[in-house]
């Protein structure tokens, strides 16, 4: 099969010829279908954070099972499936206390450099990525890294639903708990920042407020819900929140992953508001804020994957989907072929794009 590889930061991936593994007792594999760029992968091309190498990347996929390990009953081959980084055992002390999200089994959710799934022709080890490794043809899974959806769903539109839309919906409904009537303001309008500024709509809040440099992307952000649209540009985004509300936000959610928007989002906090940073801030970095500030009770918190119990929140999305009250059809920018992936990430550091699919053509969308 064929897979994009990244060999070091900061150069081109490349595509080389790959194979997997036969499963194991529980694992399965998936014919890749779709997979979503998504800029967590951007950040480890650019080196911002670390992951031995060379690697296949990708995390944000959907696609049909092709083969299962002895001990799997979940799926079987012909089921499409939506992949998801938050693979869990059922059994640690965060599974079995409703945060699966967070399992602690190694043996289940490998960390960096454990996993051997794949073989080559080369005499180094090639890793994957997040237990999923999602930009090549196909993938072996852990079973506890897939929900299994109905058909008629497009896997794209799923794919999203496995990384960015899990992310953000789950950033606004799960960890900070948006509520009827919040004010609410979502820093960063890609894909994760799309999903939870919907999120927060959904749920009721009374005022969303979008937060991004590219009118596109906040044109959109209008059409998913944002009753009011913020440009950096225009002056300093906190003040102009402060001014429009009053005194600050019940919530701001932070989804572009840099050290001076994650303060901006404790900054623009109302009294007893709830700062939740989503974006991945460069590693090793430390965030500044006023001690002060913490005497009003506002507070700073982290989100990851959306607090999600993925099996249950991907169904329900894929549910909120069909019906036509999640609105996904306007995410995706472009489908691109897997050889195109250099170019998929260009246009989305040049913010051309809210997301760009891979389309592996095994099924039609």
């Amino acid at each position: 099969m064929k897979a994009a590889v990244m060999f070091e930061p900061h150069k081109p991936l490349e595509i080389c010829e790959v194979k997997v593994r036969d499963p194991g007792p529980h694992e399965v594999v998936v014919r890749t279908a779709a997979a979503g760029l998504c800029h967590s992968d951007l950040h480890f091309i650019e080196g911002l954070y670390p992951h031995p190498v060379p690697v296949i990347l990708g995390h944000e996929s959907a696609g049909v099972i092709e083969a299962v390990g002895s001990e799997v009953t979940y799926v079987q081959p012909g089921d499409h499936v939506i992949t998801c980084l938050s693979v869990f055992c059922g059994t640690c002390k965060n599974c079995t206390a409703g945060r699966p999200n967070l399992c602690l089994n190694t043996a289940v959710k490998q960390p960096p450099g454990q996993a051997d799934r794949f073989v080559w022709d080369r005499p180094e080890k090639l890793n994957q990525f997040t237990n999923l490794s999602s930009y090549a043809e196909q993938m072996l899974l852990h079973e506890n890294a897939v929900v299994k959806v109905r058909k008629d769903m497009p896997l794209d539109r799923g794919a999203l639903i496995g990384c960015g839309v899990i992310t953000g919906f789950g950033a606004a409904v799960n960890s900070a708990k948006v509520r009827f009537n919040d004010t609410v303001a979502i820093i960063g309008c890609g894909g994760v920042g799309m999903a939870a500024l919907h999120g927060a709509h959904i749920a009721g809040a009374s005022r969303v407020i979008a937060v991004d440099t590219n009118p596109v992307k906040l044109q959109l952000a209008a059409k998913l819900g944002a009753t009011d649209l913020i440009n950096p540009k225009d002056g300093d985004p906190v003040k102009q929140i402060l001014d429009l509300t009053s005194g600050g936000v019940d919530h701001a959610i932070e989804c572009l992953g840099t050290k001076r928007t994650a303060e901006q989002a404790f900054e623009m906090l109302a009294i007893g508001g709830t700062a939740t940073i989503v974006g991945m801030v460069p590693f090793g970095q430390k965030l500044e804020i006023h001690g002060a500030d913490f005497l009003r009770e506002r507070k700073i918190q982290g989100s990851s994957m959306g607090s999600n119990r993925f099996r249950t929140d991907m169904t329900n999305l894929v549910e909120l989907y069909m019906s036509g009250r999640l609105q996904l059809d306007d995410w995706i920018s472009n489908h691109i072929k897997l050889e195109e992936i250099n170019e998929g990430f260009t246009a989305m550091k040049e913010g051309k794009v809210v997301r760009s699919v891979i389309d592996f053509g095994v099924t039609k969308f």
